[in-house]
């Protein structure tokens, strides 16, 4: 089985870096010391970076559907939890 090259990042860590580089922009943001022209051209990369994040999360949930039933992935049933019959 061919191995990924060593620079191509797997989704989690893609997810991980994204996730970090978009809180550090949000953090950023937050303080209101940046230009119209600077924020908007962050909140475009903030954009970018949830979208990788949403398309990160949606490989994963792929992932585990796949290794829920590789026969039938759309069968498969969100986990709900552990059900706790003291909370009803």
């Amino acid at each position: 089985m061919p191995r990924k090259a060593a620079n191509e990042a797997s989704p989690v860590t893609d997810f991980e870096q994204s996730l970090d580089a978009l809180e550090q922009l949000v953090e950023k943001m937050e303080h209101g010391e940046m230009s119209l022209e600077d924020s908007l051209a962050a909140y475009e990369r903030g954009v970018g970076l949830y979208r990788r994040c949403q398309s990160a999360l949606e490989q994963a949930e792929l992932r585990v559907r796949l290794l829920s039933d590789p026969q039938d992935p759309a069968s498969a049933e969100p986990y709900s939890g552990p059900s706790n019959a003291s909370d009803a």
